[in-house]
């Protein structure tokens, strides 16, 4: 079984950091390459690029009152549940449909009785 994870290629776990800039201000995200890719999926999926995603989910995440003191742990486990959801199927594995258009208060109702 660990032979999937163990010889898997190096390069997905390598960290990349990426500077953008949010509202003015310059800032750095580093994640792994893995992570990455998955935004960048995600991101394409509406029309955007990783930095619009990024910027997006950090504007929604303040609007919520969200905690950012580690806003790369909230952009993996984004990733981590973008593949859940698409493995039940909440979210359609093909990635030329766009992710804006699901019934996001649907989804979660769904996903709460799953972790509750």
């Amino acid at each position: 079984m660990c032979e999937l994870f163990i010889k898997a290629d190096a390069r997905l776990w390598e960290s990349t950091t990426r500077s953008l800039r949010i509202d003015g201000m310059v800032t750095s995200v580093r994640l792994e390459n893995f992570f990455w890719s998955k935004l960048e999926e995600v991101a394409r999926r509406d029309g955007m690029n990783v930095v619009q995603l990024i910027t997006r989910l950090h504007h929604e995440s303040i609007d919520a009152g969200h905690d950012l003191g580690n806003f790369t742990s909230f952009l993996r486990v984004c990733c981590a549940r973008y593949l859940d959801l698409q493995l039940t199927g909440d979210i359609p594995a093909d990635v030329t449909r766009p992710i804006s258009g699901l019934d996001a208060p649907d989804i979660l109702d769904r996903e709460r009785t799953k972790y509750h």
